[in-house]
């Protein structure tokens, strides 16, 4: 699996989700494809995000989640579904794996394990309860691989999920005509 972006590119960071509409039910995040038009538009005139490589995101997830715009973009569509939590989960396990210091691991884990793992979590992951009792047992020794079994289920269900949603919603084919027009130009 790709290396992940830990922070939106400078482009990017305005699209924080709002809550506000939250207990309305409404589409979180305001006008999100406004905004998401009006940071890749930006992307393109700076950094040089293209068609091409928007329309690499559609070959795998994968190919989406190596990109920097392309993970910060996937998850504010996630966000705008209120489901998040999976590719959150699977950046912090991204991140865990390159700690050097054995020192610093037991905690960090502990800190994934109670806000995604554990029964009741803020962040609860769809996860089978073998593998949740497997972290467990894990976290008496934690290494680099002791999420990596959710990872995978959390990824599978992204890729079987998520990921074709995001393909077919109208924030990627926005997002893709409107890089597709530039190069028109």
């Amino acid at each position: 699996m790709p290396g992940l972006v830990t922070s939106p590119p400078r482009e990017l960071q305005h699209l924080s989700m709002d809550t506000d509409n939250k207990k309305t039910g409404k589409y979180r995040g305001g006008n999100l494809k406004t905004r998401l038009q009006c940071g890749l538009s930006q992307a393109t005139n700076s950094e040089g995000l293209c068609f091409e490589e928007m329309s690499q995101w559609a070959q795998s997830l994968e190919r989406l989640l190596s990109s920097k715009y392309g993970i910060n973009i996937f998850q504010a569509f996630l966000k705008s579904e209120f489901s998040d939590e999976n590719i959150e989960f699977w950046m912090m396990c991204e991140d865990y794996k390159k700690i050097k210091s054995s020192f610093r691991m037991p905690s960090r884990a502990n800190k994934i394990f109670k806000r995604y793992i554990q029964a009741e979590a803020p962040r609860e992951i769809n996860i089978d309860h073998k593998t949740r009792e497997l972290i467990r047992r894990n976290l008496k020794a934690p290494s680099v691989v002791c999420f990596d079994d959710a990872q995978k289920i959390v990824y599978g269900l992204m890729e079987r999920d998520s990921y074709p949603r995001f393909l077919k919603s109208d924030i990627y084919r926005t997002l893709l005509d409107s890089t597709s027009e530039s190069v028109k130009m």
